[in-house]
C-alpha cells in the first residue's frame, strides 16, 4: 500500500502521461467508430439522482419517446436517473438508445435500457464530452447538477465561439431553469456585459415534450443533419 501511495517524481509522471495518451486515443477511436454509425441523435442530460417517481424522470422518458417518434435516436450518459429515463423512453419507442458511460466512484452505473451494441465506456470526461457534442443534433437538458451544467455551458461556449456548428439547446423545466436564466440575463448580460444579447438566442426554455419536438423540427427545416465538426 505504501508503495502505491508514494509521491511520484517528474520522470514517473512523464512516463505515466505518455502511456495515457494511447488510452485517450483508444477512447476517441472507439467512440468515433461506433457513434459514426448511429444516425441522427439527440442527447438528454440530467441528474443521476432523479428517482423514477419524480415528475422529471417521467417527463424525460416522454421526451425521449417523442424524440424517437420524430425520427431521432437518443444519447445519454448511460447512468441512472434522468439518463435511465431517456434510454428507457427510446427503448420503449423502439428507437436507437445510446449510453456514454463514465467510470465514477459513485452514482454512475449502466442502466438496462441501452442498446447492447451502443454502450460505450469512458475513463476521461473530456473524451466523452467530445462524443456528446460531435454526434448530437440537439441537447435536451433536464434538471441536474454540476455535470449537467458542465455539458450545457460547454455546448454554449463552443457554439458562441464558432468552434462547432449551431444546434438546438433546450432546457426543460421552467421552475428549475428560470433562476439561472434570469441571472444570465440580468447579471452576465445587463449588469456586466460579459455576453452578447444574441448569445441568449442559443437557448430555449420549455416544459413539454411537444415543445421540444417543435424546436427540433423547426431548426432542421433550415439546417442539414450532420456531425457538428
Amino acid at each position: 500500500m505504501n508503495k502505491e501511495l508514494h509521491p511520484k517524481g517528474w520522470n514517473e509522471i512523464k512516463t505515466n502521461d505518455s502511456w495515457a495518451i494511447f488510452k485517450i486515443m483508444g477512447e476517441f477511436v472507439n467512440g468515433y467508430e461506433k457513434l459514426s454509425r448511429i444516425g441522427p441523435c439527440v442527447s438528454i442530460f440530467g441528474s443521476a439522482r432523479t428517482k423514477p417517481d419524480n415528475k422529471y424522470y417521467k417527463l424525460a422518458q416522454s421526451v425521449a419517446q417523442a424524440i424517437v417518434e420524430a425520427g431521432y435516436g437518443v444519447i445519454t450518459g448511460g447512468g441512472p436517473g434522468i439518463m435511465e429515463a431517456g434510454n428507457k423512453g427510446a427503448h420503449l419507442a423502439g428507437g436507437t438508445s445510446v449510453g456514454l458511460n463514465i467510470d465514477l466512484p459513485f452514482e454512475q452505473h449502466d442502466n438496462p435500457y441501452i442498446d447492447s451494441d451502443k454502450s460505450l465506456d469512458f475513463d476521461y470526461f473530456f473524451v466523452r464530452k467530445v462524443m456528446f457534442v460531435k454526434y448530437s443534433q440537439g441537447f435536451v437538458v433536464m434538471p441536474g447538477g454540476f455535470g449537467t451544467l458542465d455539458e450545457l455551458f460547454e455546448a454554449m461556449t463552443l457554439i458562441q465561439t464558432n468552434k462547432i456548428e449551431k444546434f438546438p439547446i433546450i432546457l426543460v423545466g421552467t421552475e428549475f431553469w428560470s433562476g439561472i436564466m434570469d441571472w444570465v440575463k440580468d447579471t452576465l448580460l445587463d449588469k456586466f456585459g460579459n455576453i452578447s444579447a444574441t448569445d441568449l438566442d442559443l437557448i430555449n426554455l420549455v416544459d413539454t415534450e411537444a415543445e421540444v419536438i417543435d424546436i427540433l423540427d423547426s431548426f432542421y427545416k433550415k439546417y442539414e443533419l450532420s456531425p457538428n465538426f
